[in-house]
């Protein structure tokens, strides 16, 4: 029996805030959960005043923005990996996994290593603007690339989208080690950022610039949820029963790339998110888009949190990036998905 929607909201919502209390407790610097609420300023206390402000300023300006840009980048990543695989009726679709978010880190990076050099002068005031920006118009192309690549007379090659989309990985990738090679030892560090995925960069700016995507993402897929429902069917089917099926792709390709540019934009590539919150949230609630699409956004949220708080908890003080756990947890989560499909196919 398949669980209510509000139910299933409810408890995703309570796994959040568990998830978010936790977070802000825990780090190199721990605050006692006691201690969080004198430091919100939600009561007083006879706390020293040394020590107030210390948790203050913790909360306030880094773990609080942290963990605001830690939900909404799991959101991102995980909504738009459910768009791709409904968009191409593939479970094994993911941004990270077929090139979209190595597209958006190569041209953010080639966007630190132009800002930074004598060319790019003029713009270095807004860089905070040109990054982001950068990040969506490469997975932008990259998934307008392997959209073409992968169709043919109105249809859509699964092998070749997969293909396709290593082939796209490898040459973003090759890219970013060319910029690797010719960055200074600042353009360095901030490229390996991106490549190894990160939140350690995270501020008040950013996760309030970046949560409008995300709310605007959700009501989006309010009007594209049951056009992704009948396109499971097949694109003539989805056609007859009322789809505008080329504006259906264009807006999924415009949503997928706005998300996973917008957060490659703040935190690097961080893999497998897309991959495995979809799959995850089917086996409980089934393949209806329109409640697992906002559910996705949900558990990324709270896969990504909890992340990057075993990220900043596990090798304290000193931090891990992100995409190392994502990465050691996705990859066998994919794994056990091809073996199940071979199953299946009776391989």
């Amino acid at each position: 029996m398949r669980p209510v929607p509000t139910l299933l909201f409810g408890c995703l919502l309570l796994a959040l805030s568990g998830v978010a209390i936790a977070a802000v407790t825990m780090g190199a610097a721990g605050i006692p959960l006691g201690r969080v609420p004198v430091a919100l300023g939600l009561w007083t206390s006879e706390q020293a005043g040394a020590l107030l402000a210390r948790d203050q300023l913790v909360l306030w300006s880094i773990r609080i923005p942290r963990i605001l840009a830690a939900a909404v980048v799991g959101g991102l990543l995980a909504t738009s990996g459910a768009i791709m695989q409904g968009l191409f009726r593939n479970p094994l679709a993911d941004p990270a996994l077929v090139g979209v978010s190595s597209g958006g880190a190569f041209a953010a990076a080639s966007a630190i290593v132009l800002i930074d050099s004598s060319y790019g002068d003029a713009f270095r005031f807004m860089q905070n603007a040109v990054l982001p920006l950068a990040a969506f118009l490469g997975s932008l192309v990259t998934t307008f690339v392997l959209y073409g690549i992968a169709s043919r007379t109105g249809r859509t090659s699964i092998a070749i989208f997969l293909l396709a989309g290593l082939a796209i990985a490898a040459i973003a990738n090759a890219g970013l080690g060319l910029l690797v090679f010719i960055a200074d030892d600042r353009q360095l560090r901030d490229i390996t950022f991106w490549m190894l995925g990160s939140l350690s960069g995270a501020t008040w700016s950013k996760a309030v610039t970046i949560a409008p995507v995300l709310v605007i993402g959700v009501f989006a897929c309010f009007r594209i949820g049951r056009g992704l429902d009948l396109l499971v069917l097949g694109e003539s089917e989805a056609f007859h029963s009322g789809v505008n099926v080329e504006r259906l792709k264009q807006a999924s390709i415009v949503l997928i790339s706005a998300m996973t540019g917008v957060a490659v934009s703040i935190c690097g590539v961080v893999g497998f998110i897309g991959i495995v919150v979809p799959h995850l949230l089917r086996l409980v609630i089934g393949p209806g888009h329109r409640i697992l699409l906002p559910a996705s956004a949900l558990l990324g949220a709270i896969l990504v949190v909890g992340a990057d708080t075993l990220a900043r908890t596990i090798v304290a003080p000193a931090e891990m990036p992100i995409g190392i756990l994502t990465a050691a947890i996705g990859a066998p989560f994919f794994l056990a998905i091809l073996l199940r499909q071979r199953g299946l196919a009776g391989l």
